[in-house]
């Protein structure tokens, strides 16, 4: 069992950046990939970044890419989302959980999701 809860967001300009942390309990926080969704008002949940369990890979949605790095750190058992370049459009809530399986960018193969950290944009 792994108990995820993100922290870092807030209110940011366009332009600007943000760093999100999502912490994890357990102690087999680092045998999960990891994966950064978000969720706007009345949208599905979107695909924002995937990490492998050692680092060693990560992927990003097409809305975010070149934007936005995905990181851990397992000796602190916390994944970060740097962003960077923010956009109005990025505003959203966003979550972290720990991937199962299957496809990385749909959510349904992950498990253990956090509560959410809302991330405002302004323009």
């Amino acid at each position: 069992q792994v108990r995820l809860v993100e922290s870092g967001g807030g209110l940011v300009q366009a332009g600007g950046s943000l760093r999100l942390s999502c912490a994890a309990s357990g102690r087999t926080f680092s045998r999960y990939p990891m994966g950064w969704f978000r969720q706007a008002p009345g949208k599905e949940r979107e695909f924002v970044a995937h990490i492998s369990w050692n680092g060693g890979t990560t992927s990003y949605g097409d809305s975010v890419k070149d934007r936005f790095t995905v990181s851990r750190d397992n000796a602190k058992n916390t994944v970060y989302l740097q962003m960077n370049s923010v956009k109005p459009e990025d505003t959203a809530v966003y979550f972290c959980a720990a991937y199962m399986g299957g496809i990385v960018t749909e959510a349904r193969g992950y498990m253990y999701w956090g509560q959410g950290t809302q991330v405002t944009v302004s323009s």
